[in-house]
């Protein structure tokens, strides 16, 4: 058997599903989750740190690229009334997030790898964390892609710890040795 990561596509872990439940923005949420995907048991302090601080208008169609189980999505969803589209490579992570969504009307789950299920595509905000563990050269890559995917004045918000490669982009927010990283298109 093929090693597995949260960031393949398939997953042969055995399914076992569980809840998480979590304050965010002063909202309280529950989650579905499942072993195979990123963070299973929990809401990570990556991802926390860009939902309590992603800046989304209220007209922004937004792009949650790695969306894992949908956390990030579904609070952007929140935030405007436009489309939230999330896409991840994980098949498992990407039936959880069309769970965790399903209460919203403006959102859309796309399975695929990076960009490529909405090549084309347009966004004011795409937000990213990035799979760190799959290494640089690939976190790099989808930052470099998501220039292409961007409006006019649109931005890019990543989160990342600090010490990991963030130290040459533009500061929104730091905690805990996280920081979330916004980039403008001009």
């Amino acid at each position: 058997m093929k090693s597995q990561h949260y960031f393949s596509e398939e997953q042969e872990s055995e399914l076992k599903l569980r809840k998480i439940t979590d304050t965010i923005r002063g909202k309280q949420y529950e989650f579905n989750s499942a072993s195979g995907v990123f963070s299973a048991s929990k809401l990570d302090f990556g991802t926390r740190v860009l939902a309590e601080n992603m800046v989304i208008g209220k007209n922004d169609r937004v792009l949650d690229i790695g969306c894992g189980i949908g956390i990030i999505g579904r609070i952007a969803a929140e935030l405007t009334s436009n489309e939230v589209v999330l896409s991840d490579i994980n098949k498992r992570a990407c039936e959880l997030a069309k769970t965790n969504t399903s209460m919203l009307k403006n959102t859309k789950v796309v399975q695929g790898d990076s960009f490529k299920p909405i090549a084309g595509e347009k966004f004011d905000v795409i937000l990213l964390n990035p799979p760190q563990t799959a290494g640089k050269e690939l976190c790099f890559q989808m930052i470099e892609d998501a220039k292409n995917h961007l409006n006019p004045q649109g931005t890019l918000q990543i989160v990342a710890r600090h010490n990991k490669g963030g130290k040459t982009l533009e500061t929104l927010a730091k905690s805990g040795g996280y920081r979330v990283y916004l980039s403008r298109l001009r």
